[in-house]
């Protein structure tokens, strides 16, 4: 596959149907393309939810934080900083040919978390826990199955992005089929998947590879140990950015907000970050650590705000691109990486807010409480689907051979404040009435 390839920027709808592809906002090629990718993200009903819908902290816990819309909009800013630093500072000529252009990186990096559950993970694994003897559930599976089925810009097509940006949403290239290796647990992390009724979806994506490419992506690692799932082992470069940009928002930007609520302290930075940096000595936020803890800490909104933009530059610039594997086509052979140092600090953010926040019995009480009002709002719609559905999910749910992932398509659409006004009306006997909307 070549970077000029047209099919990169072919769209499902135009090779089923024979639609050419059309000029956008009067200019045609595949910036044009990549353009409407991110114009249909950006208006689609499933971005809008993103704005109800946990990151970390529960929506309405605080005025300030930061939600999976604010979160995606802050991973496609990243991922667009990053491909612009890659740009500057690479000589090979064919790396600069298949770098994504702003446009199309942007509309991968807001369109990634489009799947996610209400919830949170926690809304994941209750979902994967139902739906595991139906083809699986996952958050980035269920992003792919909205662009490709359930979205609204093409009848039968969803959001009908082209080659190019499925292909860069496409973290796990491997169904629930190939990678589930479950224990038996009542709730079940979900491996890292697409659905099994997405394998149309990833054999289209895949079409103007090579056959060895397509054996090299597809690739996964077996685990012998029960309830460890196997796992895919490659993916596109375009993919390896936005989960850079994806975890450089997470460790960084949701720091911010642990901070700013009071959540972390000046002593458990200290105490978890920096006297446990021995393996990243040498990165510039430890190199510089008092004035990132004078920074981060202070009464004002803008210091810290300094202090996380520097953090942020900092990552973005310690990103390069590696041949990771022998694929011939250069959208798998080349990947992008962060520099062992940058990598280990990063990590270590990451693991802060995961021990010192979303690890806390406050939050994982949240997390169960979730976990409860998806099973039971689940179990009542599989129960009495004409009474309790809606007319056109009624409808789709009448017309499907696996009944069960319609119910799983509409509570997974879910924002976490229509849960649970859901399930009120539903359990709570004083709660209720015919003039009800959601």
């Amino acid at each position: 596959m070549q970077a000029n390839d047209s099919r990169l920027y072919e769209r499902k709808r135009s090779s089923d149907e024979n639609h050419p592809i059309k000029e956008f906002n009067n200019n045609s090629g595949a910036d044009a393309q990549y353009q409407r990718d991110k114009a249909r993200i950006i208006h689609s009903a499933s971005f809008r939810r993103l704005q109800s819908k946990t990151q970390v902290l529960t929506i309405g816990e605080s005025d300030f934080y930061r939600t999976r819309l604010t979160h995606s909009l802050e991973v496609a800013q990243i991922g667009s900083s990053i491909c612009e630093n890659l740009r500057n500072n690479l000589n090979l000529s064919e790396l600069h040919s298949v770098i994504p252009p702003t446009s199309l990186i942007e509309a991968i990096g807001l369109a990634h978390d489009l799947g996610h559950p209400p919830f949170g993970h926690g809304g994941e694994i209750a979902l994967n826990s139902l739906m595991k003897e139906h083809g699986g559930f996952e958050g980035n599976g269920q992003t792919l199955r909205i662009s490709a089925t359930l979205g609204e810009y093409s009848p039968g097509n969803g959001l009908d992005l082209t080659r190019r940006a499925m292909l860069g949403l496409l973290k796990y290239p491997a169904t629930h089929g190939r990678l589930k290796n479950y224990s038996d647990t009542a709730f079940c992390k979900p491996p890292k998947c697409i659905h099994d009724n997405e394998i149309k979806i990833l054999e289209w994506i895949l079409v103007p590879f090579e056959k060895s490419d397509i054996e090299v992506i597809t690739k996964i690692i077996a685990s012998t140990e029960i309830g460890k799932h196997h796992k895919t082992v490659n993916k596109s470069l375009d993919t390896s950015i936005m989960e850079l940009a994806d975890d450089i928002a997470y460790g960084v930007h949701d720091l911010e907000d642990a901070i700013a609520l009071h959540l972390v302290s000046r002593d458990s930075w200290i105490s978890y970050v920096v006297d446990n940096s021995n393996e990243f000595s040498d990165s510039q936020i430890i190199r510089d650590y008092k004035f990132y803890t004078s920074k981060l800490f202070s009464e004002s909104s803008k210091d810290r705000k300094h202090a996380i933009s520097k953090m942020v530059n900092y990552f973005v610039s310690n990103i390069t691109i590696i041949e990771k594997n022998d694929a011939s086509s250069p959208f798998i052979r080349y990947n992008a990486t962060m520099s062992n140092s940058a990598a280990l600090c990063l990590a270590r953010l990451k693991n802060f807010i995961r021990e010192m926040v979303i690890c806390t019995p406050q939050v994982r009480s949240l997390e169960f409480k979730g976990q409860l009002i998806i099973s039971k709002l689940f179990s009542v719609f599989l129960e009495a689907p004409q009474d309790l559905l809606p007319k056109n999910t009624y409808e789709a749910y009448k017309n499907s051979q696996t009944k069960e992932r319609i119910i799983c398509d509409f509570i997974a659409g879910m924002t976490d404040s229509y849960a649970a006004r859901m399930y009120r009306r539903l359990f709570v006997p004083d709660v209720g009435s015919i003039f009800d909307h959601f």
